[in-house]
């Protein structure tokens, strides 16, 4: 046996802990720096690997094998692989609901439904009431968020808020849902009762919503009143001309909502959604379907499969004749999601390290030494979930990790569960989509088509509901105690 087999392993100290993350800052801020908005295409992954490479220098220096360290990467990225294959499948959704006419269709509907005064609240009020049902921020980010985003180009408005709207809608609903994974997982890592969570949440959650809402409603009194923006022309008319438009195009929405109500898993889920949309397409737009194949030697059934199956590997490649149109609806594909899965690899490996090594537990550890009263604690539980979020790059980490480690804590002040719990998800699910390499966060900026930086600002619900969160547990507000047993 060798000796760095039997070598006795060391604590790691604080200034061990906070050097990769020193280093990761140093690099995240110089890929910035240097490659702006390109930062994310490979720039911030090396960032994110030397990171981790020195968190595995410590952790040999303090004992550790290497074998154990790869072992622990393994983990962590497997952690991350339903992600992964989740966005494999929104990629293939896009195109071909874009290709099938559904996309174009919710686009169409909306311009002739919304209006630029009321887009911002109605938008986020959707995406909170399908998230609610379905209890999938992703799911209503990938299919409605997408034509949302449409909708918004239509009628000429932001963007960046836009996606704010959707996502603050989509977060709320999943949050507030019993049927989200992040919701049963909150309570599970807490000790405590599903429903119970979800009724302790509503205290900081409802108000954070509501002033989001009216957020966005002062927002949407300064937008434009008129119905298209002069780059996309008659958008309606465009898409009316490309497309065989028609409400029964939405029928692959309403299977895939259908299928999440069922609580069927959100990966075939999607897939499912992503083929029928193929079907559609060959079904309902078969001319499109033959030029997106692109070759003239094919047979018209086998140029049929080409362009379905290019749309699902590939996504759709729009020719309207107006450059604008054209950048809105070429997009999609499996392939339009593969440096996103990158980001998210490199990200999950550092994650996966600094946990292994110790760091991130010796992070923690001097977090919650600070907590001295009840309102210091739960800050100090919102504010570690956020700094799982940011080092450990996935909510389910940032959630167990840190009701794992705080649970002790809050049982041994008799705090209930319920208040781990609603931290653990004010911290945790509702902070990931602000992180740009965290899983969520890389999710949001690619399906809709928006840069983490660009939205951050305007995901107003989730930015208001973990800071009055810490306000009202600092005021004590519905803070519940450990009832004494007989």
């Amino acid at each position: 046996m060798s000796d760095t087999a039997t070598a006795p392993r060391r604590d790691p100290s604080l200034l061990q802990a906070l050097l990769p993350l020193v280093f990761l800052v140093a690099g995240l801020a110089s890929s910035v720096y240097l490659y702006g908005a390109d930062s994310s295409y490979g720039a911030n992954q090396i960032a994110l690997l030397l990171a981790g490479g020195v968190a595995g220098i410590i952790g040999i220096y303090n004992g550790l094998r290497w074998d154990d360290i790869q072992a622990a990467i393994t983990r962590g990225i497997a952690l991350a692989t339903p992600a992964l294959l989740i966005l494999l499948a929104v990629g293939a959704l896009i195109g071909t609901w874009i290709l099938s006419g559904t996309v174009p269709a919710l686009i169409v509907y909306g311009l002739k439904l919304m209006d630029p005064s009321f887009f911002y609240p109605a938008a986020c009020l959707i995406c909170a009431i399908v998230a609610l049902a379905i209890g999938s921020s992703w799911t209503v980010a990938g299919t409605l968020g997408v034509a949302l985003m449409g909708v918004a180009s239509g009628l000429d408005m932001s963007p960046a808020i836009t996606a704010g709207a959707v996502i603050s809608g989509a977060y709320f609903g999943d949050k507030m849902s019993p049927l989200s994974d992040t919701t049963n997982l909150a309570p599970a890592a807490a000790g405590g009762e599903l429903f119970t969570h979800v009724r302790h949440m509503a205290w900081t959650t409802v108000p954070a919503f509501v002033i989001a809402m009216i957020a966005f409603a002062v927002v949407g009194l300064g937008a434009s009143t008129s119905a298209g923006g002069a780059d996309f022309g008659d958008l309606a008319g465009i898409m009316g001309s490309h497309f065989n438009l028609g409400l029964h195009l939405l029928i692959p929405l309403v299977v895939v909502f259908a299928l999440a109500v069922k609580r069927f898993p959100a990966y075939p889920t999607i897939l499912i959604g992503a083929l029928l949309g193929a079907v559609f397409a060959v079904l309902f737009q078969p001319d499109r379907v033959v030029a997106l194949a692109g070759s003239d030697e094919l047979t018209r059934p086998w140029a049929l499969l080409s362009g379905a199956w290019k749309a699902l590997a590939t996504g759709y490649s729009a020719d309207t004749g107006n450059e604008a149109v054209n950048e809105l609806i070429s997009r999609g594909g499996m392939s339009s999601m593969l440096n996103t899965v990158w980001l998210i690899l490199c990200a999950m490996a550092f994650g996966a390290v600094m946990e292994s090594v110790g760091l991130l537990e010796r992070l923690i550890r001097g977090v919650l030494a600070l907590a001295r009263s009840t309102g210091s604690l739960i800050t100090a539980t919102i504010a570690t979930a956020l700094g799982c979020n940011l080092v450990a790059a996935d909510q389910y980490m940032a959630i167990v990790l840190t009701g794992r480690l705080f649970k002790p804590e809050y049982e041994k002040r008799g705090l209930a569960p319920e208040n781990l719990s609603r931290a653990l998800e004010d911290g945790g699910t509702l902070t990931s989509p602000l992180v740009p390499w965290n899983t969520c966060g890389a999710y949001m900026a690619v399906t809709l088509g928006v840069s983490t930086i660009d939205y951050l600002p305007y995901v107003f619900f989730n930015l208001i509901s973990p800071v009055l969160a810490g306000v009202l547990a600092y005021f004590g507000y519905k803070i519940a105690r450990v009832r004494a047993t007989a």
